[in-house]
């Protein structure tokens, strides 16, 4: 500790030394700002680890938990609402509710990072974790379409995207070289809710009211984003906002092929967790296997988020990546693909998409983190994930659509299609990485 905060206290020296460097050389103010910033990254060094970054690490996991966990639980919100309150909708029409969720979640993210580098994680948490809290306790309140877009459309998309985006963000102040093992950690906070929330609401949605269903829910999420809240710190100094969205990042062209592979990706994954519970029942696998179906892809995930953080920083993030992205192709063309009503294989093909999910989503955020410095990260990131939002926007409507008007199998064998796409983005990325040669047996 008492390095790193020489280290700190080094900061504004090193800010000082650069400045009178460069104007007595009479560079331009783009010199400037770049010997700035090399400089302050020379002097900072990472913790990768202690008792300070890891408890940052169980706030992250908290506060992912508390808001990822409901997105990934958002199938059996879909199928509840098609049987009581939304029955009039089609499963299209609802399926906009949790895009929007997701769409804002995601895009948000382009105007939380830059935030995040300038103000640091506290205040921001603060305002995401009391949105979190009140759309929860609202959507209990909800009776018509337009409540539920509103609240668990809007005003969760906005909460969640504060959330998640300081969550990522905040563990690059305090890891490099174990980054990925830290991110894999802080992301089973999804798999824990995801497992736990749908396990959950199948009993207390049978006992009790919708609206005590909500505030029962509500209660665990206030605990976990008042964990959050009091862990969470920042290491690094903050420093100028810089613009909202930076078009130099997609100049990279490492950064543009990984962020198209990240965003096919996403549209699978997350037209999965909105129609996988609809899927088990079209099969006539019953309500229990529905409800218990994305219980089990989280806790495949949660697996593979741990895993893919060992392998990550062992043999490099992109070759992890092209690894786990190949084990979902294998989960949905091999065993999905042919399910039809064998509901055995069903319980083998779920556990094992959700082992390569769960590696991609923990991965994505450090392979594009890899591209740029670490001041910079908050806005790279949310770049990536302005794009990736549009994905996630029309997943659960175009794929809900192809499900019920072309079957099943048709559903399958799309998402199957797109998933090849992404595994030849990120080839692509890899290859760009090593200026375009070859190479199989590099840490990359």
């Amino acid at each position: 500790m008492q390095h790193e905060r020489q280290q700190t206290q080094d900061v504004p020296r090193a800010r000082h030394e650069a400045l009178s460097s460069a104007l007595a050389g009479g560079d331009e103010e783009n010199q400037l700002e770049n010997q700035l910033t090399q400089t302050i990254s020379g002097t900072l060094s990472f913790p990768e680890g202690g008792p300070a970054a890891w408890l940052v690490v169980f706030s992250s996991f908290c506060l992912i938990a508390a808001s990822f966990g409901m997105a990934n639980s958002m199938g059996i919100f879909q199928s509840y609402w098609q049987l009581n309150q939304l029955s009039a909708y089609s499963s299209q029409a609802i399926g906009w509710i949790s895009s929007t969720q997701v769409f804002l979640t995601l895009f948000l993210g382009v105007q939380v990072g830059p935030l995040f580098d300038r103000y640091g994680p506290r205040i921001l948490t603060l305002v995401g974790s009391v949105g979190c809290v009140g759309y929860v306790l609202l959507l209990g309140e909800c009776t018509k379409y337009w409540h539920f877009m509103l609240c668990f459309g809007v005003l969760a998309g906005i909460s969640c995207a504060i959330l998640t985006t300081v969550a990522l963000s905040v563990i690059s102040h305090w890891f490099e070289a174990r980054r990925g093992l830290a991110t894999g950690v802080a992301f089973m906070g999804t798999s824990l809710a995801g497992i736990s929330f749908p396990l959950a609401l199948n009993p207390i949605l049978n006992r009790f009211s919708w609206a005590w269903s909500m505030r029962l829910l509500a209660l665990v999420i206030f605990v976990l984003v008042f964990i959050g809240n009091l862990f969470i710190r920042g290491r690094l100094p903050t420093g100028k906002q810089k613009g909202v969205v930076s078009l130099k990042c997609f100049q990279d062209p490492k950064f543009t092929w990984a962020t198209v592979g990240i965003s096919c990706f996403e549209f699978v994954l997350y037209s999965t967790f909105g129609l996988l519970p609809t899927y088990a029942l079209e099969q006539g696998f019953g309500q229990r296997t529905s409800f218990n179906s994305i219980a089990i892809l989280n806790a495949g995930s949660a697996i593979g988020r741990f895993t893919a953080g060992f392998i990550a920083d062992s043999y490099g993030r992109y070759n992890s990546m092209l690894l786990s992205i190949l084990i979902s192709v294998f989960a949905t063309l091999a065993l999905w693909l042919p399910v039809g009503h064998n509901v055995a294989l069903f319980y083998v093909m779920v556990p094992v998409f959700g082992f390569g999910s769960g590696s991609v989503v923990s991965l994505a955020p450090v392979c594009i983190g890899q591209l740029c410095k670490a001041s910079e990260y908050g806005q790279w990131f949310g770049t990536s994930y302005s794009m990736v939002a549009l994905a996630t926007l029309i997943s659960i409507p175009i794929t809900a659509e192809l499900q019920s008007r072309a079957g099943t199998t048709a559903f399958v064998a799309f998402s199957g299609g797109v998933l090849v796409l992404a595994l030849v983005s990120f080839l692509m990325a890899r290859w760009a990485c090593l200026d375009y040669r070859w190479k199989g047996r590099v840490k990359i």
